[in-house]
């Protein structure tokens, strides 16, 4: 009896601790690394004015080109209209009649653009499979500017070229049909345009100018001379984003004035200089975003504010019932309007998530009609995905830092290997949404900080403005002391903290290890500048606009305080106090970080006896844009993150890829300094 009794209390127990145990947490699979960096099987497509074609960008021998098809084919009938097979096409449009496709591409990397033309309809080229593709430009050197696609003419384009002046651009009449040029204003040191702005007329109306001292002017095009109308400092920002609809006043987002912290639209009057405010954030959080204006009725269809998430202000009663209707079919999914026809009864939109990279559908305005076309990366498992969660903390001097937090799925979040992925700028920011990155990071097992550090944009002027001369202070305050919250929430294991980053992320990572090395077990630095000194003297000819504003954001090397501090912020002069791990990665080609910037930490390192791994892609510049050099990298960092950090990693290689790491994987011993050439 009391052996019975104690068997049915045993079972008891063990019945109510099944009931009360936690479900276990299973990790997701290894995602292979190209469903998430490798071409995307189809992206970017575009309505053709008309609405009788789609184009968009699709793999031609494994480089993304551009492919176009009839609306109603399936996308398999689709034909190659370009055919590089050394660099990826990322940016065209159409013309405005529809019958030209344009596209701009450089050399390696090296920024310099030219514009292309391609007629579409154009039977292929004997012995090709593509029309004849045009060089419109056609100059070596010299970097291309597209300022305006008139309406009243579809054969032309308006276009800057700095061919007669490496730092300014001249303003030209492009006709695409020919390719001949002609000359609209001539620009100069002594001009400083940034800008040319038309209206819906096509008529030359506004200029922006850079003035030597840092600050702004808009310029209104006279006859006989360009009068100034609106002047911001060099702490204050103002762009004219279009016309009215009756093209006598110009509407402008703008931070100017000392009690204005957040961007707002104005409606503005060039003639008489008066103002109106239009609007601001209603929450006042952030700076206006996106201001979305029809080209058929010329009036504002929504407003938009990039906050914890995004925020849309609809003005357009019809538009708004359509987004609805959408929202009805698509109710996860961030909705973004990409390309319409002329008469914008067609348009295209993509449809995403933090843990979707998206799709693209079809919406027929009259028929109230959705229709899928395609999805990117459509063999990435959704469910495997991680979702992104918005953070606050507080830095060292008590200011608030947003961020963006993803999570290991299937993962307990305690005491996780973390790395701090700061963004490239430093004045652009990071936002919710799909991220490949964050996503293969948490893939692998890794906790992901992504944050906006002060000198981010769109949280106001005084946030933006709180960053000027804090490269590796306060800026770098603001990546560790996130690290300290995540660790005092018992999330981050403090012995496994990484570092990684592109351009100032790039930077970030070097100081990182470099100002705080006992924070950071390693770190992979792409394409950072190391010599802040060496940095500001090299920069592009065609930045000289912005240069005063470098000096007066980053510190001004001419005096001998901001030489020093800009000395003492420089990684290069610490690497000495380096014993973190650490990956360096250069683009060869690279305009805005050269590659001296990265061969001077490597060689520090070198030279201190203390191991680095280096890889140089010969055919890259800022950031690298061929994929089999991505794929190349990514292989090589994860499986460095997984030595010092323990996270997962992806043994396997393609053969192509795995013979490209070892083509632009470099012998240290190797490397030699070649100094950039110092730039005007």
């Amino acid at each position: 009896m009391k052996t019975n009794l104690l068997i049915c209390l045993l079972l008891l127990v063990a019945v109510v601790a099944c009931q009360t145990q936690k479900p276990r947490l299973e990790q997701p699979q290894v995602i292979d690394r190209a469903l998430l960096f490798d071409n995307p099987e189809i992206a970017g497509g575009q309505l053709s004015p008309n609405g009788q074609f789609i184009s968009f960008i699709k793999p031609y021998k494994g480089t993304l080109n551009i492919w176009v098809k009839k609306l109603e084919e399936d996308f398999s009938a689709a034909k190659p209209v370009t055919s590089d097979t050394l660099r990826p096409i990322r940016v065209y449009f159409w013309s405005r009649d529809g019958k030209y496709i344009l596209y701009s591409q450089d050399k390696g990397g090296d920024e310099n653009f030219n514009i292309y033309a391609v007629n579409p309809q154009e039977p292929p080229v004997p012995g090709k499979d593509i029309p004849l593709n045009r060089d419109l430009t056609n100059l070596k050197g010299v970097r291309v500017y597209i300022y305006s696609i008139p309406f009243g003419d579809p054969d032309a384009i308006y276009i800057g070229l700095n061919d007669r002046d490496k730092s300014w651009h001249d303003l030209y009449k492009l006709k695409i049909s020919t390719g001949e040029r002609s000359l609209i204003r001539q620009n100069s040191d002594k001009d400083r345009i940034t800008g040319w702005i038309f209206d819906w007329n096509d008529q030359l109306r506004l200029a922006n100018r850079s003035n030597a001292d840092g600050s702004n002017d808009i310029l209104r095009v006279d006859p006989k001379e360009l009068v100034k109308i609106y002047t911001t400092s060099v702490f204050e920002e103002a762009g004219p984003i279009a016309f009215s609809k009756d093209n006598k006043k110009v509407y402008m987002t703008t931070n100017k004035g000392d009690s204005i912290d957040l961007s707002r639209l104005i409606l503005f009057d060039p003639q008489t200089l008066n103002e109106e405010i239009v609007e601001s954030d209603p929450l006042k959080r952030v700076d206006i975003g996106n201001v979305f204006i029809s080209e058929i009725s010329k009036e504002i269809i929504y407003t938009s504010y990039e906050d914890e998430y995004s925020r849309i202000y609809w003005k357009d009663k019809a538009f708004e019932d359509d987004y609805k209707l959408i929202k009805k079919e698509l109710p996860n999914s961030d909705i973004h309007f990409s390309s319409s026809t002329t008469d914008e009864k067609f348009w295209l939109l993509s449809a995403s998530a933090d843990v979707d990279p998206g799709s693209t559908y079809l919406w027929d305005r009259n028929k109230k009609k959705l229709t899928f076309q395609y999805r990117p990366r459509p063999n990435i498992p959704l469910n495997d995905l991680a979702q992104m969660k918005p953070i606050q903390y507080k830095s060292s001097d008590g200011l608030k830092i947003p961020a963006f937090l993803t999570l290991p799925k299937g993962v307990e979040p305690k005491n996780l290997p973390l790395i701090v992925f700061p963004h490239g700028g430093p004045w652009a920011r990071d936002g919710w949404g799909y991220n490949a990155m964050a996503q293969f990071l948490a893939n692998r097992g890794y906790a992901v900080l992504s944050p906006n550090f002060r000198s981010s944009t769109g949280y106001g002027k005084k946030f933006l403005n709180a960053g000027n001369n804090q490269w590796g202070d306060k800026m770098q305050d603001d990546l560790t002391w996130g690290v300290k919250y995540l660790i005092g929430e018992g999330i981050a294991d403090p012995k496994k903290i990484g570092i990684m980053g592109g351009s100032y992320g790039g930077y970030a990572t070097l100081a990182g290890v470099a100002f705080t090395p006992d924070v950071y077990a390693c770190g992979v630095s792409i394409v950072g500048p190391s010599n802040l000194l060496t940095l500001l003297n090299s920069i592009p000819p065609y930045w000289e606009a912005g240069r005063k504003i470098f000096h007066v954001r980053m510190g001004d090397p001419t005096n001998a305080e901001g030489k020093a501090q800009l000395e003492r912020q420089s990684p290069l002069n610490s690497a000495g106090k380096i014993k973190a791990a650490l990956m360096v990665v250069q683009g060869a080609n690279d305009p805005r970080v050269n590659k001296a910037e990265s061969d001077q930490i490597v060689i520090a390192l070198r030279d201190r006896g203390f191991p680095v791994e280096y890889i140089v892609a010969p055919d890259e510049g800022h950031g690298f844009a061929r994929p089999v050099n991505n794929m190349a990298m990514f292989a090589a960092a994860e499986k460095f993150l997984a030595k010092h950090l323990g996270g997962r990693f992806q043994e396997s290689m393609k053969p192509d890829e795995a013979k490209r790491l070892g083509e632009i994987t470099v012998d240290v011993k190797t490397v030699k300094l070649v100094p950039a050439t110092p730039k005007k």
